[in-house]
């Protein structure tokens, strides 16, 4: 009896050897979890801070908050909306671009920064398909050219005719941006005189085109309806291939004498190179499932835009496609940053 006991014990210290032994192996085998990984695998810790590179107010701005909140909701952290306006939005992506790639930090990209700039501004601190990683594209837009009501020229034909001879101001979001390069396409195509006047931000362009500073200003059509509706500006034409619902009695570019036009805004959200792929996917996963809530789509509807494909993939081939288009505009035009 003794001896069999001991036997026993025996055995179940063996047995206990090798699973030590065999745990130890499988840890020593096992990958060692990086920094990158272990902070990948926390976040979010705490709160985002979303980078919008241009003045509060206008059409990014909104979308921004409204998606901000729903994006934060979902991660368990706040988004905290932060606008750093300058250099035609160039300001705002430099600083996310040198920013740590942490997931903490996040920019509201568009076609001024991310498709013009590259070609556009000599010296360029940062380069968008080295420095940043796409996300998803958010919403997409036509952009409305509106004037003075008191301004002689009623219809974009008359603006055609009147721009041959005269030398016409327009209003701008800042050099580079979707609006800038409207009017800039606008006059190549119609051979007409248009000199672009940038403003830090949609808004204060408005308040000067109501007030008689500027004869004309190309906005957004969400920040443009209410204008128009509201009797404060006159609409001439909507970049976009097809009018708006929302402005039904607006003709398009195309209509009126200069077909095959269209330019269209978007917004899109990137990252800092380098971020974890962990939390890279993470974030296409809640930007995906927030653009597709009932509630985000209606709201970008209302703002006369709609929602594009979504996913990195796309995104970073609808960024190459534009930086072709514009850069061929661009050279074409000889446009130059004054």
């Amino acid at each position: 009896m003794r001896v069999d006991s001991m036997k026993k014990a025996a055995t179940l210290a063996t047995l206990a050897m090798l699973l030590c032994s065999a745990q130890g192996l499988a840890q020593a085998q096992a990958p060692s979890q990086t920094p990158a990984q272990a902070t990948a695998q926390k976040w979010p810790e705490r709160p985002i801070k979303w980078i919008i590179p241009y003045a509060a107010g206008g059409t990014s701005d909104t979308l921004t908050r409204i998606v901000g909140q729903k994006l934060g909701e979902r991660l368990g952290q706040p988004i905290v909306i932060e606008n750093k306006a300058g250099a035609g939005g160039n300001l705002g992506s430099d600083f996310v671009a040198k920013s740590a790639p942490d997931g903490y930090t996040l920019l509201l990209g568009n076609i001024g920064p991310m498709a013009v700039s590259p070609t556009l501004t000599k010296n360029l601190p940062y380069d968008p398909e080295r420095d940043l990683i796409p996300i998803s594209l958010l919403m997409a837009y036509g952009n409305v050219i509106m004037v003075n009501n008191d301004f002689q020229v009623k219809t974009l034909k008359d603006l055609l005719v009147y721009g041959k001879t005269h030398n016409v101001s327009f209003a701008g979001n800042g050099v580079g941006t979707s609006l800038h390069l409207t009017g800039e396409m606008l006059a190549k195509r119609g051979n007409i005189k248009l000199t672009h006047i940038p403003y830090r931000g949609g808004p204060p362009g408005l308040v000067d085109a109501i007030a008689g500073v500027v004869p004309m200003v190309i906005d957004p059509v969400s920040s443009a309806i209410p204008m128009v509706n509201g009797g404060k500006l006159r609409a001439l034409a909507i970049t976009s291939p097809e009018r708006s619902p929302l402005l039904p009695d607006v003709p398009t570019v195309a209509e009126q004498g200069v077909p095959g036009f269209e330019v269209t805004g978007w917004v899109g959200v990137l990252v800092p190179k380098g971020t974890p792929e962990p939390i890279v996917k993470r974030l296409v996963t809640e930007f995906t499932a927030v653009m597709k809530m009932p509630e985000i789509q209606k709201t970008v509807a209302d703002m006369g835009s709609y929602i594009p494909p979504l996913g990195p993939d796309y995104f970073a081939k609808y960024i190459r496609s534009e930086t072709d288009r514009w850069r061929q505009l661009i050279q074409s035009a000889n446009i130059k940053v004054e």
